[in-house]
């Protein structure tokens, strides 16, 4: 069998499009026919002649992806003089899409790349979130964007997977009665930290709904006298921590959540 062809990625970004593209296309053929490699990160002409001289030979081929137009055209002079086989994987879509609106395309590299990062980010907010859920790891506190605290059903968890998938590492904790927090919540900045209350009759609505979709019964659980003396060990506990205290009660979460955005905000911003 013969050696692999390298298809070489030439890119003023990291090459992921490109990347994508030759693996797509080499995967069409049999395996081991081809092979792929970055060259990212070109800026200058001078590199661009030097990565190509450097990495051409027998059957090369390179698939590039170059934002600035300048690069791009001197790619092309390079094609003929190297006499290389290329294919642009961007420029003919930009210069589509520029006729097509009218406008010039802004020439940026790594504009994608910087998309797919606040992607990533929200997904690892979503898996710090998760992780941090209903008191979990509380060492991790630290690392939060908010915490929230407060008595069980107070809608921690779906506020803390709303504000997650907006990008903020959210950890919540649970106010159980007659049990001591974990040390590290009174270690997190209090202007991050939000108790959560709702009032009694809608709480123990919510607890007494909950028990009968699980078919089950907590003595005390969802009766009112026990309720609010929850609530009442949850505030004093919110006053200790020096907390901002929001209510939950006939809210939407988008509404609470927007409460926690704007103090949050206000708190960052006087501290700068």
């Amino acid at each position: 069998m013969n050696d692999p062809i390298t298809i070489h990625i030439l890119s003023d970004s990291l090459g992921e499009t490109a990347d994508a593209v030759a693996r797509a296309s080499a995967a069409q053929f049999v395996r081991g026919t081809f092979t792929v490699e970055r060259l990212p990160k070109v800026a200058t002409v001078e590199q661009l002649h030097d990565m190509v001289k450097s990495h051409c030979s027998d059957n090369c081929v390179f698939f590039y992806t170059l934002a600035e137009e300048l690069l791009r055209a001197e790619m092309k002079l390079v094609i003929q003089e190297y006499h290389v086989n290329a294919v642009d994987i961007m420029g003919p879509a930009v210069s589509m899409l520029s006729h097509v609106s009218g406008s010039e395309s802004r020439g940026i590299a790594g504009t994608i790349r910087n998309a797919d990062e606040a992607y990533f980010d929200r997904i690892e907010a979503m898996e710090y979130s998760i992780k941090q859920d209903d008191g979990q790891h509380p060492e991790g506190l630290i690392d939060a964007d908010i915490v929230l605290v407060g008595v069980s059903r107070t809608s921690k968890t779906p506020l803390s997977m709303y504000l997650a998938a907006k990008g903020f590492r959210v950890a919540n904790v649970p106010l159980v009665p007659h049990s001591t927090p974990p040390k590290e919540l009174f270690e997190v900045d209090p202007r991050r930290v939000f108790g959560l209350l709702s009032s009694v009759e809608t709480l123990a609505g919510i607890r007494t709904q909950r028990m009968n979709e699980l078919g089950g019964y907590v003595p005390g659980y969802a009766e009112p006298e026990q309720v609010a003396a929850d609530l009442e060990e949850a505030r004093s506990i919110m006053h200790k921590i020096g907390c901002i205290v929001i209510r939950t009660d006939n809210r939407a979460i988008e509404e609470t959540a927007q409460d926690i955005l704007r103090y949050l905000r206000g708190a960052l911003a006087s501290r700068e």
